[in-house]
Parts: C-alpha cells; structure tokens; sequence
C-alpha cells in the first residue's frame, strides 16, 4: 500500500517546481553572496563552501516554508550562522571571534528587509572586490580569469574549458590552486586604489567581457544566451567607469557591451534558434544600449584610446549598429578594423572573425584562403564555429556538399542545443 502522504507534505509536482525556483534563486544570487562572504570571512575558499551550505539548508527548508519575500538576505543570514558556528569549532582568536559575535547579533536584532538593504548599499563594491582579488598579480593571468568566471559568472569548470580552449581537469586544478593561495594569501576583498587598482585592470576588464561573453553565447545548454550574465557584466561595467571615468580602455569595454546587448532580443527566433546577423530584425535592437555605448566608444576616442582592444572592438560592433539594413553594412571597414585588431589582441579567435569580415567584403573564397591558414595552426580544432564559418563561406560559394559535412561537424563539437539544432537546419538546406 502507497504511503499516507500527511497535509503538511507538498505534493511531488510542487516540490519539483520549488526546487527549480530555489536553483535559479542561487544562481541570481550567487555572485553576491561569494563576494559579501568573502570580505566577511576573508577566505574565496570558505566563502564558496559557505554559500553552497546554504543552497542546501534553502534545498532543505524551502519546500515546506516557500521561498522567503527576500531569498538573497535569507541565504546570506544562514551562510553567516554557519561561519559563525565553524569559527567557533576551530576556536578561533577572541578578538575574531568577539567580532563575529557582536555582528551576527545585530543581525538578529534586524529585519530581513534591513539585511537586505545592507547588501545592497554596497553591492557594487563587494562585487567588484572579489573580482580585483581574484586578479591579484599572485595568481597567474589564466587562473585569475578561471576562478573570476567560477564564483562570479557561476560557470561551470567545463565551460571555463571550453571558453579558454583548454581541458576540464587544467581549468579544475587552476581553479583549485587559486583558491587556496588567495586563502593563504591574507587579502583584503575589496577595490584596491590607485598604481594598485591599475595593475589588476587589464585583468578585470578580461573577466568581466569574458563574463559577458558567456552571456551573449552560451558555452551549453538549451538557451543560446543568458541574459542575466550580459547584465551583471553590463553593470559592473558602468560601475567601473564610473570609478575610472578617463580611463580608455574601461570606456571601450562598456561600449562594447552596450552595442553588443542592444542585440539580445533579436538573436534568437521565437523557438530558440540562433537568428544570423544580417538576418535580425533590427527593428528589435535596443536604440538606448547603442546609443549609450557609441557615446562611451565617443568618450574612449577622445581619450586616445581608439586603438585599444575593447575600443577596436567596439567600433566593430558599432558599424553593424549605424547601419539601418544589413546590406547597408560596411564590411570592407570592419576587415579593416580586424586587421588592425589582430596587431593588439592577436589570438585564434579573432583571426577566425577577421576571416569571416574579410569573406564578406572580399568573397567567399577569400574567406576559405584564411580558415585554411587557421587550421594549419590547429588551435581552434574542436571549435564548433570553425567549421560553420567554412560551412557558411562553401554554402556561399555554391559548394553545397562541403558546406552539409562542415555544419554537421560543427553541429557534432558544440555543447548548446539551440546552436546544434541551427547547424542540422543549415546542413539539411543545402540541397540543390
């Protein structure tokens, strides 16, 4: 006989939806509550471990309860309570442990909506501290950008992987050994100022496009972008520009995202499928984002800066935003700006763009005497958009049977389902 299910139980269905809501809560709010944890205990490590203690008491709690009005202040209030207990097991220094004490009871003493605001008073900053930490000098550039993805943009080690063409278990043990040395290390998780702040720049600009990146094209899963992380990258964007004002580089990188993200709701069709760019309707591109990034592209030249990576960039994107057709795209500009962009960021991913700007201005094959150069190099051999770049330029070109083979080799290396479906579509079209 079935068990008796009592009135207090939820039903199975309710649990399920509730478990859902409680993953996507977390995912919010995980970022933030790595890095507030973080200046509290001092510890990336701990703070991480601290956060997922939560994520299981909410697993817990939460089905029977329902998600609290404020799920972020609720999770930052266990975390605490369970940093306050593991001090105390280790037995910690009295004047620490004082401390710790004396905060936690002036949050007992406050209501969630008043922990709430705390947090956000300075959100900003805790955000952007954990990022300035995690690129200490200490740390090397690549396992700055690896652990900044992890507890920032909550990416998985796999996507990390992929993101840096690189293996799951390398982006694993980075990501470990930073950890633990910024555990060792005694920083403090906040803004440096000054020569400081200069020093990690490059590095959190790095992180914070890369951040964007994997909003604008997911790495996996169904969804082609993920939205929420293009925000937060936009907003820690606008954050650092406004902290470093006359500062290029910042002023390029928030151009870059603005006109970038102005294309987000124009990307993916109404069943999730990917819309090629000279196919979107560009009635649906965000005006206001493209305005505010050509005046911070504006601002970035001014200062002379129109040369850096993130301003190259941005000028790249913005001849796509000028132009009111895609016909009306000036492709020849835009391989002129790759070939320029190519001298100061030099990398397999942007010769693979160059090929693709230069097959547009010049022909199709132009284009293929350029991949073909790339994949001598073989660094981009299991890069799902290598062969759909060639598929797209064969398809072009008239030579349909190559260009099939190519998109289902891409549709065979990527790991987003939207993505993969597009690249079947697209070797399914080509038939004479």
């Amino acid at each position: 006989m079935a068990a008796r299910r009592t009135p207090s139980d939820p039903p199975a269905r309710s649990q399920s939806e509730t478990h859902r809501a409680i993953e996507t809560v977390f995912r919010i709010e995980q970022a933030r509550l790595i890095a507030g944890l973080a200046r509290w205990v001092r510890d990336v490590g701990r703070a991480e471990e601290l956060a997922q203690d939560a994520l299981v008491a909410a697993l817990s709690e939460w089905p029977g309860s329902g998600v609290p009005q404020n799920p972020g202040a609720w999770l930052m209030a266990i975390a605490k309570r369970r940093a306050v207990d593991g001090f105390r097991h280790e037995r910690m220094a009295e004047r620490k442990h004082a401390e710790i004490g004396r905060d936690l009871e002036s949050q007992h003493d406050s209501s969630v909506e008043d922990i709430e605001t705390a947090m956000d008073d300075d959100l900003g900053d805790e955000l952007l501290g954990l990022i300035f930490a995690a690129c200490h000098p200490i740390l090397s550039p690549e396992a700055r950008a690896a652990l900044t993805l992890r507890l920032i943009g909550g990416l998985t080690t796999d996507e990390i992987a992929r993101a840096f063409l690189s293996s799951e278990a390398t982006i694993a043990q980075r990501i470990v050994r930073a950890k633990k040395t910024l555990g060792e290390s005694g920083l403090a998780f906040e803004v440096p100022r000054g020569p400081e702040r200069e020093r990690r720049l490059a590095s959190v600009l790095e992180v914070v496009y890369l951040i964007f990146n994997e909003g604008y094209a997911a790495t996996a899963g169904r969804d082609l972008t993920r939205p929420a992380l293009c925000a937060e990258a936009q907003r820690l964007g606008r954050i650092l520009a406004g902290l470093m004002a006359d500062e290029p580089e910042v002023l390029g990188l928030l151009a870059l995202m603005e006109i970038q993200a102005s294309r987000l709701a124009a990307r993916t069709a109404p069943d999730g499928s990917p819309v090629l760019l000279t196919e979107q309707n560009r009635a649906l591109w965000d005006r206001l984002l493209i305005r505010r990034g050509l005046a911070a592209l504006d601002r970035a030249g001014s200062l002379g800066g129109a040369d850096g990576p993130y301003a190259l960039q941005a000028a790249l994107a913005a001849c796509h935003a000028r132009a009111r057709t895609a016909v009306e795209t000036d492709w020849r500009k835009i391989a002129g700006l790759y070939d320029r962009l190519r001298l100061v960021m030099p990398s397999p991913v942007v010769e693979l763009n160059r090929a693709v700007a230069h097959s547009m201005a010049f022909g199709p094959e132009t284009g293929l005497a350029l991949l073909d150069e790339i994949e001598r190099a073989d660094s981009l051999r299991n890069y799902a958009p290598l062969p759909a770049a060639r598929g797209d330029f064969l398809f072009r070109a008239g030579r349909l049977a190559e260009a099939r083979s190519q998109f289902k080799r891409a549709a065979d290396l990527t790991r987003n389902e939207g993505e993969k479906t597009f690249l079947l579509k697209r070797a399914a079209s080509c038939v004479r």
